[in-house]
């Protein structure tokens, strides 16, 4: 059977590219993305709806209308900004989660991605090579939704049989968008900030480090995930994926290989400071690598000459 995606939250910085890689493997009339606001681009050959995934009935009319047989819900406020509004972030996560999961059932849609991240770690998880099983006790509002959306997934794969699969994401880097609200943004925004003014003032301390990932590997790792025979997969909560970790301190380093002239500071009494210190700084992801044969192609000097590169020639 040919797939039919819809991807609800596309507009995002995970979103924008993960649609394309699918529409690449699949065609653009079979991939519909969707978001409560129009992309400032968008191709004559592709398919999008606006939809608030709030809003059930919409939403269903929308899941009825192109008939997908796989949905990508990406929609979501993230850690940063979901402190600021905590109650709308809890129901953006978990309402939206729970709209999707409630449709798929009754329209028979069996296949579903739904994100996760490392943010449902906190302060009692290991710091160090965090385990897939751990204690997890979040103290962000995102993280606990998270944590919460995983406990749904895995209970509706259980009671239900829905085929639902997920990763931890963890700090996702890319050229293509701009940051979006993320404890991990400044792994982005500092490449943006050296080119255009040749320094950055970190909101994150020096030695603060957190695992990180390349667009290409997390939209890689997302296909190869949704491919994956589902008699090999283990887990159903969400699995943890690791890429690069490292410092504020470490990623100007190699910054300044190709632009000796950066300059970085830092910015004291981040309320982010907080968020990041009670994350992991490295993640154990033998279960993907066990499962569904997962591993990373970037490390950071890599990421960093493609990031510096494309950022040149495209932004």
């Amino acid at each position: 059977m040919k797939e039919r995606i819809i991807m609800i939250g596309a507009n995002g910085q995970i979103g924008s590219e993960l649609a394309a890689a699918l529409r690449q493997k699949f065609g653009s009339e079979n991939v519909i993305t969707s978001d409560i606001r129009t992309p400032q681009t968008l191709k004559d050959d592709e398919i999008f709806e606006i939809i608030n995934v709030l809003d059930k009935q919409a939403l269903k009319a929308l899941l009825e209308k192109h008939k997908p047989t796989q949905i990508y819900l990406l929609a979501a406020m993230l850690s940063a900004t979901g402190e600021q509004y905590p109650q709308k972030a809890w129901d953006l996560n978990m309402n939206g989660l729970l709209n999707v999961l409630d449709l798929a059932i009754e329209l028979g849609i069996k296949k579903i991605f739904w994100p996760s991240s490392i943010a449902v770690f906190g302060p009692h998880s290991p710091k160090q090579q965090t385990d897939q099983y751990c204690i997890m006790d979040p103290n962000s509002i995102y993280g606990i939704s998270k944590l919460a959306g995983e406990r749904l997934c895995e209970y509706y794969h259980a009671k239900y049989g829905l085929d639902i699969r997920s990763i931890r994401y963890p700090g996702i880097i890319s050229w293509k968008t701009a940051p979006g609200g993320g404890t991990t943004d400044y792994a982005v925004h500092i490449f943006f900030e050296a080119l255009k003014h040749g320094k950055y003032s970190s909101f994150l301390s020096a030695e603060t480090e957190l695992p990180m990932m390349y667009m290409p590997d997390a939209v890689r790792g997302t296909i190869e995930l949704m491919e994956a025979p589902a008699e090999k997969l283990t887990i159903r909560s969400s699995y943890n994926l690791a890429g690069i970790s490292f410092t504020p301190a470490q990623i100007a380093e190699e910054i300044k290989k190709i632009l000796p002239n950066f300059e970085l500071s830092y910015v004291e009494n981040d309320p982010r400071q907080a968020i990041a210190d009670s994350w992991p700084a490295s993640i154990d992801d033998s279960y993907a690598r066990n499962d569904w044969g997962w591993k990373p192609s970037f490390d950071l000097e890599a990421m960093t000459k493609d990031m510096i590169e494309n950022l040149k020639t495209n932004v």
